[in-house]
């Protein structure tokens, strides 16, 4: 799957996102956040490293859910799951090495 560059209008329940099979990226965060937007080329460069990485970008902020599941506290945060259990976290990444993290902890591709 393809880097996403928009945030859905619905977010995904935590059951459906812990009942995914694949590797799974979340990236919280919202549109008119300085910090996310800076983020996007690294993160997109990431997810292009990744053919069978599903990325969704989940707009968080007071009252979302899954963001409190998650226990985001700063954007952009990004969340490498696989079987709903989280591999690693990254939390503001500013340039590519920022993701070290995520690479370490990719499984499947």
């Amino acid at each position: 799957m393809a880097y996403t560059n928009h945030y859905p209008e619905t977010e995904p329940s935590r059951a459906e996102v812990d009942a995914r099979g694949e590797v799974l990226l979340l990236e919280f965060g919202a549109p008119w956040c300085p910090h996310c937007q800076g983020a996007q080329w690294a993160i997109e460069a990431f997810v292009a490293e990744h053919p069978h990485l599903q990325h969704i970008k989940v707009e968080d902020g007071r009252g979302k859910p899954l963001g409190r599941s998650f226990k985001v506290k700063l954007w952009p945060t990004l969340v490498l799951l696989y079987r709903g259990e989280e591999l690693a976290r990254v939390v503001r990444p500013v340039a590519g090495e920022d993701l070290e993290p995520l690479r370490g902890a990719m499984v499947g591709g």
